[in-house]
């Protein structure tokens, strides 16, 4: 066992306090809100009825216990890869064992996701801040929530470690403080946790008008599960374990005490005022919107950070552009990307803006965390046969999920016409990036092919000693994909000979690998041909800016300093500052030849692919290159090679 699955597994067996209140504060921000907008959804323009009242307490308990405790926290939390969680880890661990097809549930359920991750900020500070008009009923809260929105998002770049810290004392103080008002609003009537028996969810299913529909908005209570999941790598498994026995209590508490005030108001309706503020003394009502919305502030941060995971592992994958991904604590699950920060602001702004309301947010939210959970049960069911599994367990997760799931699915087909649509819209758009730049990038990879080195070696050895040739370079490098060191990329080798020669002193090939430890700093050194041809490996740690300007000439004067590379008979040297003399980066970006006569569907593909590489970073920003020290040179991907018509001479 290496060492990496060895710190990743006593990451994830570890409790402590310090743990607890990070997975608190990070984790379950999203599902610990939902006590605010779950039963004022289920009785938004409805009358209040002791069974409907009832029901939904039980369905929600059972939810709570199925989806969040049984599927997440006991089952799906055990599959971890290499300490990672979320849907793209899930289908990395698996797709050794199960065919390529599965890499469409996992497409789907994480375009989803990420498409829930832009509703799911605006429903809770909304939710929250209207609050405010408890006490001032004709107020906007639209600008204000923007306001606390755009704070939010500029504060992901100090790293959920730090807001881990701040926001958990905070999140421990939500549960506590909800937990305590329900108790509150049980008081006079107990027996209200009758409820959590499941017959009471059966009854409103069967009997009452439009139960069954009532569903899509009792499913808002877990929509958080998924984002739990993800968030995995960020906290430990037992630290989430551990925190949601608490949690769940002070959920269950608060769904009874705004239970207990529908059962005094029956025949009414809700009205402007959710039932959690309905049940907030009004002694402490301003406290309890102020911390209220402080609680929604991190419930944004639990599928934000959960997104960001989610954009990594894509990116691995080779689903998704290359972003820059940084890592602002020195636990390596904790990290932030500035591409997938922007563009969750601007979408959740988008929603405050096209909503208003959060009454109207609720109509358009859970539709495709649905789809979500359905896929990752697909993905869980493989994942558990791969592992060998008890059979009985397998069935269990093949039979009671999927049904589950896909209820809450059919209720919430109500809530496309809704708003539910753009969800939906959004998600479709995210599964066509991932499939578009998985298949363009696999066609890609498909025409680059690996040649020895070794065979070259002797005709650069020539070609740096042939004097009558201009020099182009004293040292000439070339970035490569490939691990080893006897095999590089043909389009490297056809830059220097296909053309007007390159000619260079010595011709090196460098490959970077990031590793696990944050501060890792070494190189390794390959001599293909003394005094000619090299290949270096970096190996970076994740916390190490990629600086390869520098450390490359840091490691050309070890080498010269070793004696191992020898530039002191160099015509130019009299002149140059430099021992090492210069050095030029020289980067291979292809382009979509004319030269292709491609099908309608792969010219779609490749084009799209090539367009989608404008929104991806750069090699020469992502290895922090000087541009005065880069040439970028162009070479043809040509997939399907055109068939041209002879041309004949005219007499």
């Amino acid at each position: 066992m290496n060492s990496s699955s060895t710190s990743s597994e006593t990451f994830h067996r570890r409790v402590t306090a310090a743990g607890i209140l990070i997975a608190t504060g990070i984790v379950f921000g999203d599902i610990g809100t939902s006590p605010l907008y779950t039963l004022n959804a289920v009785f938004h323009n409805r009358l209040i009825t002791a069974d409907i009242a009832l029901g939904s307490l039980s369905a929600i308990f059972w939810t709570l216990t199925f989806q969040t405790t049984l599927k997440y926290v006991i089952i799906t939390l055990q599959a971890d890869n290499k300490g990672e969680g979320g849907i793209f880890s899930l289908y990395a661990l698996i797709r050794r064992f199960s065919g390529k097809w599965l890499l469409f549930p996992a497409m789907a359920g994480g375009a989803f996701l990420m498409a829930d991750g832009i509703i799911t900020p605006p429903i809770s500070v909304a939710s929250a801040v209207e609050g405010l008009q408890g006490l001032y009923p004709h107020m906007k809260t639209e600008g204000l929530v923007i306001g606390i929105l755009v704070v939010l998002f500029l504060f992901q770049q100090f790293g959920t470690e730090r807001i881990g810290k701040v926001f958990g004392p905070v999140m421990v103080l939500w549960f506590t403080f909800i937990g305590v008002l329900g108790v509150m609003a049980l008081k006079d009537s107990p027996g209200i946790l009758r409820a959590l028996n499941p017959w009471y969810a059966y009854e409103m299913l069967r009997q009452a008008p439009g139960g069954f529909w009532l569903l899509g908005s009792i499913f808002l209570c877990t929509t958080g599960a998924e984002a739990l999941y993800s968030d995995m790598g960020h906290t430990g498994r037992n630290n989430i374990r551990v925190s949601w026995v608490y949690v769940k209590i002070t959920l269950i508490l608060s769904y009874a005490g705004q239970t207990a005030w529908l059962l005094q108001h029956q025949g009414q309706t809700v009205g402007i005022i959710s039932p959690f503020y309905q049940i907030v003394p009004s002694a402490i009502y301003v406290p309890a919107v102020v911390i209220a919305t402080m609680a929604t502030i991190i419930a944004s941060q639990a599928l934000i950070s959960g997104c960001f995971t989610l954009i990594n592992e894509a990116i691995r994958l080779d689903i998704w552009p290359r972003h820059r991904v940084l890592f602002p604590s020195n636990i390596k699950g904790q990290i932030y990307i500035p591409f997938a920060n922007w563009m969750l602001m601007a979408g959740s702004i988008f929603m405050v803006l096209y909503f208003r309301e959060s009454t109207r947010m609720e109509a358009a939210y859970g539709l495709s965390i649905t789809l979500t959970m359905l896929m990752s049960t697909v993905l869980i069911n493989f994942y558990l046969a791969s592992k060998k599994v008890n059979f009985l367990i397998v069935t269990l997760v093949t039979g009671l999920f999927p049904a589950i799931e896909l209820s809450f699915l059919t209720a919430n087909f109500r809530k496309i016409r809704d708003g539910g649509w753009i969800t939906l819209l959004i998600g479709a758009g995210l599964i066509a990036i991932m499939f578009i730049w998985n298949r363009g990038k696999a066609m890609k990879r498909s025409l680059i092919s690996l040649v020895r080195i070794d065979d070259y070696t002797d005709l650069l050895k020539r070609l740096s000693a042939d004097t009558n040739i201009p020099k182009y370079s004293t040292n000439l490098a070339y970035l490569t994909a490939s691990g080893s060191a006897r095999k590089v990329e043909k389009t490297a080798i056809d830059s220097i000979l296909s053309r007007f020669p390159k000619r260079a002193d010595i011709y090196w090939f460098l490959h970077v690998n990031v590793v696990d430890e944050p501060y890792a700093l070494t190189y390794s050194t390959d001599c293909l041909c003394p005094n000619d041809v090299y290949f270096i490996t970096f190996n970076f740690g994740f916390r190490i800016e990629p600086r390869l300007d520098y450390y490359f000439a840091e490691v050309i004067k070890d080498l010269i300093r070793s004696g191992e590379v020898n530039l002191s008979d160099r015509e130019e040297r009299h002149y140059q500052q430099s021992k090492t003399g210069d050095f030029r980066f020289l980067l291979m970006e292809p382009f979509l030849s004319f030269e292709n006569d491609l099908a309608f569907g792969k010219r779609f593909i490749m084009r799209s692919y090539f367009n989608l590489r404008y929104i991806s970073v750069k090699e020469s920003v992502n290895f922090g290159l000087d541009r005065s020290n880069v040439t970028v040179e162009n070479y043809p991907i040509i997939v399907s090679p055109a068939v041209h018509p002879p041309i004949t001479r005219e007499k």
